[in-house]
């Protein structure tokens, strides 16, 4: 019997209906506010990670919006303080490619996106970011499981080495 449970390896469902209304918000969001970067997926990845990784115990207090957006400040905050210095940039043209490249239609995913309706892949994306970023958490969790118990068995061999040490002194 565990005081706390291990996380499950597959995300729940009421986390992915979270995660699919929420989606184009925080999306929105993360983009508006790194001002556009393409760093904004990366954010928006690591916010649903987060919360992925506090999902029963947010849901249990419903505090699942208010985490939600506290995370997103959290790292947006983290992100521009890692933008500090000025980057010159230089744009070179290309190399052109010494066989040319052509594709008629693109490729076959891309033909059959086309024909796909926007609900079913929007929905769908909605699925694969959740489960994506449960995952993370879920990797994160198992790390930090073995971690607990590699710092409890060291901590549980100190302990026994001090207590013998004490019971082999002699008393005067």
């Amino acid at each position: 019997m565990r005081l706390i449970p291990p996380m499950d390896d597959e995300p729940p469902p009421d986390y992915v209906a979270f995660v699919a209304s929420h989606q184009q918000q925080l999306r929105a969001e993360a983009y508006r506010l790194v001002g556009g970067a393409p760093v904004f997926e990366e954010i928006y990845r690591d916010v649903l990670t987060d919360l992925a990784g506090r999902w029963r115990r947010l849901r249990w207090l419903g505090k699942t919006e208010a985490h939600m957006r506290q995370r997103l400040a959290a790292r947006t905050k983290q992100w521009r303080e890692d933008q500090v210095y000025d980057v010159e940039v230089r744009v070179l043209r290309p190399p052109s490619p010494a066989v040319p490249v052509r594709s008629p239609g693109g490729s076959l995913a891309l033909r059959k996106a086309a024909v796909l309706e926007g609900t079913a892949r929007a929905a769908l994306d909605a699925l694969a970011d959740a489960e994506i970023a449960w995952v993370h958490a879920y990797l994160r969790s198992q790390w930090r499981r073995a971690l607990a118990y590699a710092i409890g068995s060291v901590l549980l061999v100190l302990t026994m080495i001090q207590y013998m040490a004490w019971l082999s002194t002699d008393p005067l």
